[in-house]
């Protein structure tokens, strides 16, 4: 996976694909939590200067922030804030505070809303939790394996053809040839990470969303500020996509810079090296800053920008384009099934929860792409990185 919201983005790839070859370091838990608490803070510290770049410069409004931890809050924000409804948003927020049980208040965030004075909503920003990372991750990886084993089929197809002296098209295979070529492929592929030579290409296992901003205005503000980044010098606009149907919006994704000297003071003036006490390293590591991570870190990230309007922002939270409601649809529909795609799975989902434990020193890695795992071997492994029983409570 690379993960272009990350500044140390090309280190975090090469070491997954080494994992995905079984190939591990000694220092690889140490360094990958480290990772994700330098860019974690990174994206956060960025997304909140972006945040109130864009208040100034297009609202000029005295604004407070509110963490966000849960989306019940940012949902109980909305129907507070003081924007003008339309008879389609006002049915919507009574529907939610009728029954907001029925509207996933439990589901987790990480980000903070910017209100007005009148507790009118202007912008929240968020970052991807380790889950839903390694969740798209896992859909990104396991749909390019797919297709690498599909060529490597189609190939043995083309070879078979040769052979008996028929062009690709004209060539009949029956249901269980297909079977036993995808199979095959799909071996061949696997073996190819079993000796370590297999390499992923980046476009396809990219992921430019991880931290994101939903800025929120009527039409005519949602244009210029539109227009601000795309002829602003310091940013780069190299996706634009237009939402319609049961979701509306516009979205963006941007390359931004980030002030290194600025992120090193703010994570020493705030304490944040306070967060991360519990995930391995020890305080006085902490407390010695993010300078020397800093060094060889890009000196720019992308994040997604959404630009929405109050309707649209009601109808994507409690409407037809509800967010959680389309996690569910792609978490039911995977292009590839079997257990090298699950192998994929449990294999990103391991090591953001190395990078998130108490534990930072690994002996192996539990999941080979090439074995067959049950769900609750990853479970029994995450289990072990907390220091939590081995066997199952029960007895």
């Amino acid at each position: 996976m690379y993960i272009t919201s990350f500044a140390h983005r090309e280190e975090l790839f090469q070491m997954v694909q080494r994992w995905f070859c079984n190939q591990l370091e000694p220092t690889d838990g140490h360094r990958v939590t480290k990772i994700l608490i330098c860019d974690g803070f990174i994206l956060g510290e960025t997304l909140n200067d972006l945040v109130r770049l864009l208040i100034s410069t297009f609202s000029d409004e005295t604004y407070r922030t509110q963490r966000l931890h849960f989306k019940g809050e940012l949902r109980d924000i909305i129907c507070q804030s003081s924007h003008a409804r339309n008879d389609r948003t006002t049915e919507l927020i009574e529907s939610y505070k009728n029954n907001p049980d029925f509207y996933f208040t439990e589901a987790p965030i990480d980000g903070s809303a910017y209100l007005d004075t009148m507790a009118r909503l202007l912008a929240v920003y968020r970052i991807k939790r380790p889950r839903r990372i390694a969740e798209k991750a896992n859909r990104y990886i396991a749909n390019h394996i797919f297709r690498m084993v599909q060529n490597r089929a189609r190939q043995m197809a083309e070879e078979r053809a040769q052979q008996i002296g028929v062009s690709l098209e004209h060539l009949l295979t029956t249901e269980e040839d297909m079977e036993r070529e995808f199979t095959l492929a799909e071996e061949m592929i696997a073996g190819a990470f079993r000796q370590g030579y297999a390499r992923f290409e980046k476009p396809a296992v990219t992921i430019n969303d991880v931290g994101g901003i939903k800025y929120i205005a009527n039409e005519e503000s949602l244009h210029a500020i539109e227009n601000f980044f795309l002829t602003h010098p310091d940013f780069k606009v190299f996706e634009r996509s237009e939402h319609t149907g049961n979701y509306r919006a516009k979205s963006l994704i941007l390359e931004v810079p980030w002030d290194k000297e600025k992120v090193c003071r703010s994570y020493l003036e705030t304490h944040a090296w306070k967060k991360y006490l519990k995930r391995g390293i020890s305080e006085a590591e902490l407390q010695k800053g993010l300078e020397h991570l800093v060094e060889d870190a890009e000196p720019r990230i992308c994040i997604e920008v959404t630009l929405t309007t109050f309707d649209d922002l009601v109808e994507s939270e409690f409407g037809r384009g509800i967010h959680e409601e389309r996690i569910i649809t792609q978490r039911g529909q995977p292009v590839y099934v079997g257990h090298i795609p699950l192998n994929v799975g449990f294999l990103v989902e391991y090591l953001f929860a190395v990078a998130v434990s108490p534990r930072i020193h690994i002996d192996r890695l539990p999941i080979k792409l090439w074995g067959r795992y049950l769900p609750d071997t990853i479970s029994y492994h995450i289990r072990q990185l907390y220091y939590l029983p081995e066997h199952d409570a029960l007895y």
